[in-house]
């Protein structure tokens, strides 16, 4: 049996979820269209993939614009933040206990 998820909307939705992991899609938002925070997960790592458009994955030190269909991991604990395109779309996994309990954000 195949399984198939899609999402075409704004902003961050989780396509599926399976034991330990979530894999989710993230399109352009506002949160998403300027670099004006930094979050970090305390218990996880943050793997993301660029599949359509445009995207810069900023940390607290460096920033680089990612290349379709590489994967870029942020270790558990690390200041991150993503800026996407409009047209863009980013694959996005990580433990499906990621949340706003063990995630701390700070503004710029």
């Amino acid at each position: 049996m195949i399984e198939k998820y899609t999402y075409k909307g704004e902003g961050y939705e989780i396509l599926m979820s399976f034991g330990e992991w979530t894999v989710a899609l993230l399109r352009y938002e506002k949160r998403s269209s300027e670099f004006d925070q930094l979050e970090r997960h305390l218990q996880t790592d943050e793997a993301f993939v660029l599949l359509e458009g445009e995207a810069r994955l900023y940390t607290d030190t460096e920033s680089v614009s990612m290349e379709k269909g590489t994967l870029y991991n942020i270790p558990k604990g690390e200041w991150h933040h993503i800026v996407v395109s409009r047209d863009a779309s980013v694959l996005i996994v990580e433990n499906s206990n990621t949340s706003p309990d063990n995630t701390e954000r700070k503004m710029l």
